[in-house]
């Protein structure tokens, strides 16, 4: 891989995306559609809602492209429980990767044992099924205190991933919040920045921050040079 974000090619740039549709009304023919782009395109994964899971991992079976789904969305205000059987169908299913959103509230409140106790169920789940744990930290509801403590709550429980953003819930990726996560989580930890990145210069300048996926619904835009118009 080129070592300037600038120099990366939109082939290049495809490789980081995460290839997203999570709107409740999403039909069959949407989904297959979103899969046979991300094929065209070499997207990294396809991001779905659970109800989709099987249908995506069959419809990539062969391709490559990861199937991706998410738990405990878009809220997270879900009891742990029902989180990690949310988590562990995803990946029963087929999901290669879940992206989990955290306890907002307990984050706002600077529960950090909270956190950790539900964030590392939830990785135990995915971590069982060799799929790879997101933790998103909805970082517009948070201040960079309660980012700095939720990333760390993140990393203690064992994820493989800190994501920015559900797009559902106030500001998506911001350039400033991507270095901060990558300030504070490290080399060793991916970093997503999801929620509003529409065209190929967000898309680099999200990888020059520190993100090393990306989290869009706009991904055919990013790779042929328009600009996307979803919030995520």
């Amino acid at each position: 891989m080129p070592s300037e974000p600038d120099a990366l090619s939109p082939a290049d740039i495809a490789g980081f995306i995460d290839h997203t549709l999570l709107k409740p009304s999403a039909s069959e023919a949407d989904i297959l559609r979103l899969c046979s782009e991300a094929v065209e395109y070499g997207f990294k994964s396809v991001c779905v809602n659970p109800r989709w899971v099987k249908t995506t991992t069959t419809a990539l079976r062969g391709s490559g492209v990861l199937t991706c789904s998410v738990a405990a969305f878009p809220f997270g205000a879900t009891p742990t429980d029902v989180k990690v059987y949310e988590a562990r169908g995803a990946t029963l299913d087929g999901a290669d990767e879940v992206d989990v959103v955290i306890d907002i509230a307990a984050a706002q409140a600077g529960d950090r044992g909270a956190l950790v106790d539900d964030l590392t169920a939830v990785a135990e789940a995915v971590h069982g099924s060799s799929s790879i744990l997101k933790v998103i930290l909805e970082t517009g509801l948070l201040t960079d205190a309660q980012k700095l403590l939720a990333c760390e709550a993140a990393v203690e429980a064992g994820a493989d991933f800190v994501k920015t953003s559900t797009g559902f819930n106030g500001a998506g990726a911001t350039i400033e919040d991507v270095a901060l996560l990558r300030r504070i989580v490290g080399p060793g930890i991916g970093v997503k920045a999801s929620g509003g990145v529409r065209t190929l210069e967000d898309a680099r300048a999200m990888i020059a921050a520190g993100a090393n996926r990306i989290g869009a619904s706009s991904g055919v835009a990013i790779v042929t040079g328009g600009s996307g118009a979803g919030s995520y």
